[in-house]
């Protein structure tokens, strides 16, 4: 379970370092609105992204298997973040992060990195599909400016809701969501290299400052962040405690743990590389651990940030560090700036971000799958949308264990030996 860094530190070099140091601070600028959207779509305090994205990061671009791994907050983890904060409490959710640390670490001490290639293939895209549906449906009324107070949890109740208000839509807040989302993706598509999300929020807030507009900000709705990290803590913890929440902690660990693992092995087809899955576990862990004292969110691997930080020439774990201390230094000498980014520009962000992680290009292949994963997929996605993310997982990975089973004892037809 031998770190990365240590491996790639052996042969470093001075043009490596500008290399990664160019990355690293590219998929800051990057990861700083999106922390910062996912966090309050998590129902948490806008902080508390910027928080996961620094230790979460550091720790897990320092102590994980992979060259390009960049950790923090995710959209994945938006629905049990905010289902446990919604039942819990906020000291609830940081109890159960604590809680999928130590399971992480109990994971990787016991070698269950490798696990991931039993889980099916069909049961993490239809969570991730419907992840992607429910933060979507999220995200609607900060981009249409609805009259809302209050959204409900469940999701047909959130849409009939949001339905009912369909008549309180303001144009300008849609108008400010429309323009950044179309700045997002032409940014993109210009270059890999080029921070789009930070560019296009922070051009479409500085209109709204400057002309005046009546939209809401990050300040206006939740004050100023502060500056620099909280005192390390510990939540309060007792038996009955960790015993009422150690289903949320298992989900949490699991997506932790499928995410990160996803991600390292498309960053090693991208750089032809190779991770170490159990030490990435274990990075997971610790990341996790260190972000539930500082009072983060659960962090695992991002994939869109760990393939923005290999399109823009990261080769080591030190890029991962450098985009952690530059969220750092942001949050230290700059933490008012943030507080005029526009709502709706950070809900058009996850918006793209729930389209993204729905894999549209991937829709003809999945239906052209056979019927059984095909039916696996759906069930899974029905149930993440409409009942919960531990139904699905658990359901899904039964049925599809139960399938596998299924399959590999079928006997093998009877060789007739060929008349010659």
């Amino acid at each position: 379970m031998k770190p990365k860094l240590l491996t790639t530190l052996q042969d470093y070099s001075a043009p490596q370092f500008a290399s990664d140091a160019l990355a690293g601070v590219t998929v800051a600028m990057v990861a700083i609105p999106l922390s910062i959207a996912i966090a309050i779509a998590s129902g948490a305090a806008p902080e508390t992204g910027l928080i996961t994205a620094i230790v979460g990061g550091l720790l897990i671009s320092a102590l994980g298997g992979s060259r390009v791994q960049i950790g923090g907050p995710t959209g994945a983890f938006i629905v049990v973040v905010y289902s446990v904060i919604v039942e819990h409490g906020y000291d609830g959710l940081v109890l159960a992060t604590l809680m999928a640390g130590g399971i992480l670490l109990v994971a990787a001490l016991l070698r269950a990195g490798s696990l991931v290639a039993y889980v099916p293939q069909a049961v993490v895209n239809g969570f991730t599909i419907g992840i992607g549906v429910i933060i979507g449906a999220s995200q609607l009324k900060d981009f249409l400016g609805l009259g809302v107070d209050s959204v409900p949890a469940d999701f047909l109740d959130k849409v009939a809701v949001l339905w009912a208000a369909r008549d309180t839509l303001d144009v300008t807040a849609f108008g400010v969501g429309l323009a950044a989302l179309v700045l997002i993706v032409a940014l993109r598509r210009l270059s890999a290299r080029v921070p789009g999300p930070i560019i296009a929020v922070a051009l479409v807030s500085a209109a709204i400052a400057l002309f005046g507009f009546d939209t809401d900000t990050i300040a206006s709705r939740y004050g100023e962040l502060p500056r620099g990290l909280p005192a390390p803590s510990l939540p309060a913890i007792t038996v009955d405690r960790m015993v009422e929440l150690l289903p949320s902690a298992l989900v949490i660990a699991f997506l932790a743990a499928i995410e990160s693992l996803l991600s390292a092995m498309v960053a090693d087809r991208m750089i032809e590389g190779q991770h170490r899955p159990n030490a990435e576990v274990l990075a997971q862990g610790c990341a996790n651990i260190g972000s539930a004292l500082f009072g983060g969110l659960p962090a695992t691997g991002a994939i869109a940030r760990t393939a923005t930080n290999v399109s823009a020439g990261g080769r080591t774990p030190v890029a991962g560090i450098v985009h952690a201390l530059a969220i750092l230094l942001v949050l230290l000498l700059a933490a008012p700036l943030a507080g005029y980014m526009a709502m709706p520009a950070l809900a058009a962000l996850l918006i793209l971000t729930a389209w993204n992680m729905t894999e549209p290009h991937k829709w003809a292949d999945y239906w052209r799958s056979p019927v059984e994963e095909r039916g696996l997929l759906v069930l899974t996605l029905v149930l993440t949308v409409v009942a919960d993310l531990t139904v699905a997982i658990g359901v899904g990975v039964a049925l599809g264990l139960a399938l596998r089973l299924r399959e590999s004892s079928r006997k093998p037809p009877e060789w007739d030996e060929p008349k010659r």
